[in-house]
This record gives C-alpha cells, structure tokens and sequence, in this order.
C-alpha cells in the first residue's frame, strides 16, 4: 500500500512538472486573470440592491428595486440583473419570496463598465389586513455569450446612491411597510 501510494505520488509530481507550451500558458494566464477578475467583482462597493421607492404618494402601493453591479470591462460581456420581492413571514420570521414579484434576467449593458437598473413592483394591500414589511433581492450575472462567468445575490440594504427612479429624490431604504 505505501508503494502504491508513493508511486501515485510520484506519477502526479511528474505531470505537474511538465512544460507547457506558450499558446497553453498564456490560456492558463487569462483564465487566472479572470478568476481574479471575478473575485473582484464580487468584493466590489459597487455591488448593491436597495429599495428606491417605498410607497410614495405619487406612487402608492408600489416598491421599486435598484441594483448596481460593477462591469468586468470586457466590452463583449453582458451583464444582467433579476429582480425579486419578498415578504417578512410572521409566523415562521423568514423572508419569503412573493410569487408573481419576481422578473427573468435582464439584460442590463455590456461589461464595459458599472451600471445601474430598477424594477418597481404595484401591490394590492387588502383592506383591514395587516401591513407587510418588504425588501428587495437582486441576482446578478455576468455572461460571455452563453456561459455565466461569476453571479451574486445581494438583499436591499440602505445608504445606497441611485442614479435614477428614487422617489421621493435620494431615497434609499433596506425595507418597506406595505399595507
């Protein structure tokens, strides 16, 4: 047994010490980069969700989503967003998600660079029921043609800074009262 497990020792120290070519490092040296590239990605202050618009009297009844995600900058990448909506179950205290308030992947721009998306969400509070507190997740994805290279989730947070959609102007919240 211990020759058996020497040998295969051995035999894998042999292959792993075998030259490669050129065209086979520089491969191996993009792939590397991309790994880094891809923890970066998922480390970054850009990467966020939070709720922009919470029940806003021009907007009644209605919670908006944003997220932003940092680009890999590959203009060939798309970057792509999935916007859910989910509720505080009372009596299990669990986030659940709300079934019809939930969208397929989007396309949100190439991976050139940061950009930011939203989806508002209209709910219909039934009279006399109590309030549901709310909040956001967004999944996201970077893809290169059909293959994903890197996804995250992220649930709404405050203090977030949208470019667009807050309402009223500068609102960002981690959850929402609805009811």
């Amino acid at each position: 047994m211990l020759a058996l497990t020497l040998s295969c020792a051995l035999t894998l120290t042999a292959i792993s010490a075998m030259p490669v070519s050129p065209a086979e490092a520089v491969n191996a040296g993009k792939r590397a980069r991309r790994a880094v590239d891809t923890s970066a990605l998922l480390r970054s202050r850009l990467l966020w969700s939070t709720i922009d618009v919470c029940n806003a009297p021009d907007q009644p009844n209605t919670v908006g989503i944003r997220g932003s995600m940092p680009g890999d900058h590959q203009t060939h990448d798309k970057m792509y967003m999935r916007f859910r909506l989910q509720y505080m179950d009372a009596a299990t205290k669990t986030w659940t998600d709300l079934s019809k308030a939930s969208a397929g992947y989007a396309v949100v721009g190439s991976g050139a660079a940061a950009r930011q998306a939203g989806r508002s969400f209209q709910l219909n509070p039934v009279a006399g029921q109590p309030a549901f507190t709310l909040r956001g997740v967004v999944n996201f994805q970077w893809r290169h043609a059909s293959t994903v290279l890197a996804e995250a989730s992220r649930a709404t947070s405050a203090g977030r800074d949208s470019l667009a959609g807050s309402d009223p102007a500068g609102f960002s919240a981690a959850s929402c009262l609805i009811g």
